[in-house]
């Protein structure tokens, strides 16, 4: 059995990152862009295993079967998938990533509002919540989403995969005791936020990170 590492390799006997350990169980043609998974699913998990540590990494495998078969064409899963990132990193990211976040926090929730068919400005909690750890990012995100708008299909090509690799990296690089432990985290709430829209049947409870530390000093 491979050891999880970062990166592309050309077969297992060079290792093998997250989804191609997830190619394998499905039963694919070796691949870290495997079809068994969701791709904004599959791009978070590679994002996850390459900013994870070489001494945290193997606690993420415990979490491939459960994204081999988690896939569907529902747009929701795009922008729930980006809004759970954006979220999870507002707060804890530096203060240089904090606009673009929050910019990611008020779209997501309003292409939700959008494919839900609630008003855009009702947001979820959370997305409160973490637009009210960073208020002064919080104010140039609204003015600039007023702006610019927020287009479903735009939104799914383009500023979800951005809100991935963004949030990861905040996450990876921000002065907090354990980023492996929140990344793992993420990861794991993701895929329940992903299972709860592609099979509404199962629940999978989530458990959360314990609480972070204040987002840091806005100038």
């Amino acid at each position: 059995m491979p050891i999880l590492s970062r990166g592309k390799h050309r077969n297992s006997r060079k290792g093998a990152c997250f989804m191609e350990m997830a190619s394998v169980l499905a039963g694919e043609k070796w691949s870290d862009h495997p079809r068994c998974t969701h791709p904004l699913l599959a791009d978070l998990a590679r994002h996850v295993n390459d900013a994870t540590s070489d001494e945290n990494r193997h606690h993420l495998s415990l979490l491939i079967p459960e994204v081999v078969g988690l896939t569907s064409d529902d747009p929701r899963v795009d922008a729930r998938i980006a809004l759970r990132c954006a979220t999870t990193a507002l707060a804890i990211a530096s203060e240089e990533r904090q606009n673009v976040l929050a910019v990611s926090v008020l779209s997501a929730d309003c292409v939700l509002a959008t494919l839900d068919g609630r008003q855009s400005d009702d947001l979820e909690p959370a997305s409160r919540v973490a637009l009210d750890a960073a208020p002064r990012a919080a104010a140039w995100a609204r003015s600039f989403v007023r702006r610019a708008g927020v287009a479903v299909k735009g939104f799914k090509r383009h500023a979800a995969p951005g809100t991935v690799r963004l949030s990861v990296h905040g996450i990876a690089e921000a002065c907090v005791p354990d980023p492996d432990a929140i990344l793992r985290q993420l990861l794991v709430d993701a895929i329940a936020d992903t299972t709860a829209l592609c099979r509404p049947e199962t629940t999978i409870p989530t458990s959360r990170p314990a609480p972070s530390p204040s987002a840091p000093a806005e100038a």
